[in-house]
Order: C-alpha cells, then structure tokens, then sequence
C-alpha cells in the first residue's frame, strides 16, 4: 500500500467531531426528517471511527463494516439490553438507542454507503493530483 493511499488519522478525529456535533443539532429536530438524518450521520460516525482504526482500508469494506454495526446495535434494540443499559446510563441513549425502528435501517445504508462514496471519490482525486505533480 502507498503512502498516498493512507487516511489521515488526524483528518478523519476531526470529521468525527464534526458529525458528532451535527449530529446532535439534527437530533433535535422533530419527527422522521431528524430521526432519519441523525441515522445517516451515525452511519457516517462509525465509518470515519473505522477508518480511524484501519486508514488505509477499502471504501467498500469500512462502509460494509459500518452498516453491519449500525444495524447490529439498531438490531440489538429488539430486546431489553438497550433499554436498561440507557436506564442505568440515560447518555448512552445517543450512542445505542433503546428503540428499534425499521426506517433506521434505510439511513445507516444511505450514511454508510454516502460516506464510502465521499471517501472513495475524494481519494481518487487525491491520488490523481498528486500523480500528476
């Protein structure tokens, strides 16, 4: 792997901090339009805390990687251990849910699968720059 094809570690913590802070305006919103954004911006979080973890991962696996945590958790919200987790510790609320929604399937693809896009294109454009300098 080239030097070139590697993420920046440094890059990716402050596109984290980004989202998360977004994330928490969105969450504010009322109805479906804030649940669904909040959903896609929490695909979006995994995703850049995976690249963190592996920087120099494929788009397509770390999207893949983060729609199959999202819909693990939103999945796990089907029994109880959410729920009295988020009872002990009410912040986890933000981090894994207590309530199963379908629609939330939709936005952590549409989140995963937009942030593998970004990434892949901006790369791509990164490394055709610098190829030709």
């Amino acid at each position: 792997m080239r030097r070139d094809d590697v993420r920046s570690r440094p890059a990716l913590l402050v596109g984290a901090v980004l989202v998360i802070g977004v994330g928490l305006a969105v969450h504010r919103l009322p109805g479906l339009l804030g649940d669904l954004l909040g959903g896609a911006l929490y695909a979006v979080l995994v995703y850049l805390l995976l690249a963190v973890l592996r920087p120099g991962g494929r788009a397509a696996v770390l999207a893949g990687v983060a729609l199959a945590v999202c819909t693990v958790i939103e999945l796990a919200q089907l029994t109880d251990g959410p729920r009295t987790a988020v009872a002990a510790v009410p912040l986890l609320r933000l981090v894994i849910g207590s309530t199963f929604t379908a629609h939330d399937l939709l936005a952590y693809a549409v989140g995963a699968v937009g942030a593998g896009a970004v990434d892949a294109l901006t790369r791509n454009r990164v490394r055709d720059r610098r190829s030709r300098t």
